[in-house]
């Protein structure tokens, strides 16, 4: 949903339920697309889902609906939404909900309620659900969808069609359909558009590819997505340690996951967590965010620390105190750009330590090569101001040696990290930042220390 639309939207749900037109309010909610509902309801506070919930129940929503819009709200929203209701009321949306959904949902109760939650459901859609919890978090094991057809190799094409038509609702889309043996395990696939061509007595065996790009259920979901997105796949089956077909993770998901590992990446290196939420009350907010910003003031104390040695210098050449917040800053930018260069390529898997080095180069030389660029005007424009071609000259100096030092530190910081088995993402901006700050400071006090008292007298 666009902007302009999602606030016009807002706007009339907001002034519905102050007016308490429910009415209105449910007819304008009929018309929307289920993710369109979601949307919105993710941008009201607490009271106002309230009271669309209770309204959901007033109507009779079917169930399959709202599960489908509880599906696309996110996750930490959606389960203080399903707190508000009864576990009677839980369990039902839980079962409608797709093995992998819910399973994501449920781990983020408590654990006496998790409990209590998978007693209540149907049998089979809780062992379902206990098996995928049971693998480790972020793992395709849990993302999966154990919602899938699968047939025998000595299935006709003809009883193949038929099975996808029979099962439809119940499995999720199935872009291909994957072939197994007896004891379950992955033989081969064949693509929907096979199906339809094929004489209909022909057997699946005879045209399934053997080659079938898949992943283990310990697979991170960050390789999963990088699979699926290398070789345009719609859907990715998932096996055993038997080689056992256990599950799929379709496009869908993928798309999710890409979505939160981006978000998980620019939070993280900011010093956000990922489950900040902009609407969040005040203290929340300060609880998440004040422990960086505390961190942040003491890499920032570094900086003043070294601006402090040099203060003699300053008093005695005031131009001094104007310049030297934009050495620091410029590398900063440089700095930071590279680390959003080197994270990114760190994450979708085109960059190793083994292979880094012409990257590296390349990045050193390209802070060198701006440098000497930004250095060259901004020192004519510095000499134009102070009337120095030296302090100019001495400007232009510590340009090129910060940006060259943002390029090569905002490449070795993530590179660092990604090598001690840590996320690149993680602190690369604020280490870079404070590294840049430092030896702008230095690098531009330090010259000046050196070379402007012999050329003034």
């Amino acid at each position: 949903m666009k902007d302009v639309a999602l606030e016009k939207l807002l706007r009339f749900t907001k002034q519905f339920i102050k007016l308490r037109t429910m009415g209105h309010l449910w007819n304008a909610l009929e018309k929307l697309h289920y993710a369109d509902i979601a949307t919105l309801i993710e941008h009201l506070n607490h009271q106002e889902q309230k009271i669309i919930l209770q309204l959901f129940f007033d109507k009779n929503i079917e169930m399959s609906k709202l599960s489908e819009i509880i599906s696309e709200i996110k996750p930490e929203i959606a389960v203080k939404i399903l707190s508000y209701m009864d576990i009677n009321q839980i369990t039902p949306i839980l079962e409608e909900l797709s093995s992998d959904d819910a399973a994501s949902l449920i781990s983020l109760f408590e654990e006496d309620l998790q409990i209590e939650l998978l007693n209540k459901m149907k049998k089979e859609e809780s062992k379902d659900i206990q098996e995928q919890l049971a693998y480790p978090e972020e793992s395709a094991g849990r993302i999966m969808s154990s919602d899938f057809l699968a047939l025998d190799g000595s299935t006709s094409v003809g009883d193949a069609i038929s099975a996808i038509q029979l099962s439809s609702e119940e499995v999720e889309v199935p872009f291909y359909l994957y072939i197994i043996d007896k004891e379950q395990r992955l033989k081969g696939v064949v693509s929907l558009k096979q199906l339809i061509i094929i004489n209909p007595k022909s057997k699946l065996e005879d045209l399934m590819n053997t080659e079938v790009y898949k992943v283990d259920v310990f697979t991170d979901q960050e390789e999963v997505a990088s699979v699926v997105a290398n070789y345009n796949l719609l859907a990715i089956p998932v096996i055993d340690e038997s080689d056992r077909l256990v599950g799929v993770v379709t496009v869908d998901d993928i798309i999710d996951i890409i979505q939160d590992e981006a978000t998980e990446d620019i939070y993280k290196m900011v010093g956000v967590t990922q489950d900040y939420n902009p609407n969040q009350n005040i203290g929340q907010s300060l609880k998440k965010r004040l422990p960086w910003l505390f961190l942040s003031l003491l890499t920032a104390s570094l900086s003043a620390i070294v601006v402090g040695v040099f203060k003699g210098s300053i008093q005695d050449f005031i131009w001094l105190a104007v310049f030297m917040p934009i050495v620091a800053a410029t590398g900063g930018v440089v700095g930071n750009q590279t680390v959003a260069i080197m994270v990114r390529e760190l994450v979708i898997g085109n960059l190793e330590w083994k292979t880094s080095k012409s990257i590296l180069i390349k990045q050193f030389m390209f802070g060198i090569g701006s440098g000497i660029a930004i250095g060259i005007f901004a020192g004519l424009i510095s000499y134009i101001v102070s009337g120095l071609w030296i302090f100019g000259a001495i400007f232009a100096a510590a340009l090129i040696i910060n940006l060259s030092t943002g390029a090569l530190f905002g490449s070795l910081v993530p590179m660092i990290l990604k090598f001690l088995k840590l996320d690149p993402a993680l602190m690369s901006g604020m280490m870079v930042t404070m590294i840049t700050d430092i030896m702008g400071y230095l690098s531009f006090l330090g010259l000046a220390t050196l070379i402007l008292p012999k050329f003034i007298s």
